[in-house]
């Protein structure tokens, strides 16, 4: 058995694997129809903060479930294996974890947003109430 890791070292190496998008970037393939932009914030940081605009909100404990295009309970939005999602946490490392596991379900152009909501909002990219 290998030695236990931390949590900061798991999200190091978590996020070697991923090509983060920064916010521009995730909004502008969004626009495009390139990427399905995927919050996973909980409900009181959505009231708080608001919501992005197009963005599928999907609880992180459901995640997995919504978007495995192969399962019973995925979202219409989960098509395919190739589907470029971008997962949206409040700051950017909830999501780093949560796209990792979706590429263990094949999702393998699975990522998230560098800095999530808060940076987002902070590039003064649109957010709803």
């Amino acid at each position: 058995m290998s030695a236990p890791v931390g949590i900061d070292e798991l999200l190091e190496r978590v996020r070697e694997g991923l090509d983060r998008v920064e916010p521009k970037d995730a909004h502008d393939a969004a626009q495009a129809g390139e990427a399905l932009l995927v919050d996973i914030r909980y409900a009181a940081l959505r009231d708080r903060d608001g919501l992005i605009p197009g963005a599928l909100v999907v609880e992180r404990n459901e995640l997995e479930w919504r978007l495995d295009p192969q399962g019973s309970h995925r979202a219409t939005e989960a098509t395919s294996h190739d589907l470029h999602v971008v997962v949206i946490c409040n700051e950017g490392y909830a999501s780093s974890l949560a796209a990792a596991s979706l590429r263990q379900l094949g999702l393998h152009r699975a990522t998230d947003l560098t800095g999530g909501f808060q940076a987002w909002r902070a590039a003064g990219l649109p957010v709803t109430a």
